[in-house]
């Protein structure tokens, strides 16, 4: 069985394969106070369950990381409990993604697994969506190459920052409200920051295919993107293990 992580800035999202299917998937808290033996006590809890389940081990591990610091503890991590190397998406990783970025060095480790996730999967021309706490929008062309996107931030960004810079304004729940005309401030909260979101979503995409003069395939992902996708007109397609997929991809690259 293959191990993938990507660890972003809120979530550790991990996944466990058996040859190409996905047998399970959990989310651990980015900490960088955590120690390799905090991290592999939560994982081999996880994990231990489903080994069973399956018969089997874990044969390699991948990962990406857009936290440098993060890196070297969950690598550690890994060689302790698993006693195995991990592939770390960087410098010397075969990706087979054809970057067209000005410098393409500058282009972040899960915009890469994304891409190349949704290129063995749909096939371009297509723009890629990230609902992380950054939100990625990323544009793919009709030959499979990774032109370039936009970086905007993400809806609990968006909320946390009318909270904290809004000495009146309460934290809320992210949700869908019920009304775009909310009748208390709660409900108009959730309501400027939902669909306010959802415009921003629609218009750049909106922008993006003004600017490529074609209408390309949208494809969101991220633990935000099944609740976005609900109020905007732009996207096609939700696949949550869409960097789960690429990271095994990239995997099958590296051992092939």
């Amino acid at each position: 069985m293959i191990l993938v992580m990507n660890i972003g800035n809120t979530h550790i999202y991990l996944g466990l394969f058996k040859n190409k299917q996905l047998e399970g998937d959990w989310r651990l808290s980015t900490d960088q106070n955590k120690t390799e033996d905090d991290y592999g006590w939560q994982l081999l809890q996880l994990i231990e369950k489903k080994k069973e389940e399956l018969q089997e081990g874990i044969d390699g591990v991948i990962l990406s990381s857009v936290v440098p610091p993060m890196v070297p503890v969950i690598e550690s991590m890994c060689k302790k409990y698993f006693h195995l190397h991990p592939f770390i998406i960087g410098p010397g990783i075969k990706t087979g993604l054809n970057i067209r970025y000005d410098n393409p060095r500058e282009v972040g480790a899960d915009r890469i697994v994304n891409a190349v996730g949704a290129i063995e999967e749909y096939n371009g021309p297509m723009i890629v969506i990230d609902f992380g706490t950054a939100a990625t929008f990323c544009y793919i062309d009709g030959a499979n190459r990774y032109i370039g996107g936009a970086i905007a931030p993400g809806l609990t960004i968006s909320a946390d920052a009318l909270y904290e810079h809004g000495s009146k304004l309460p934290l809320v729940e992210l949700e869908q409200p019920a009304q775009i005309i909310g009748t208390n401030t709660i409900h108009a909260m959730q309501s400027g920051i939902y669909y306010g979101y959802a415009g921003q979503v629609d218009g750049i995409i909106s922008r993006m295919k003004e600017e490529v003069k074609s209408n390309p395939f949208v494809l969101a992902t991220g633990g935000d993107a099944s609740l976005i996708s609900k109020a905007t007109h732009a996207i096609d397609k939700v696949d949550p293990y869409l960097t789960l997929k690429g990271l095994r991809y990239i995997y099958e690259k590296n051992t092939s």
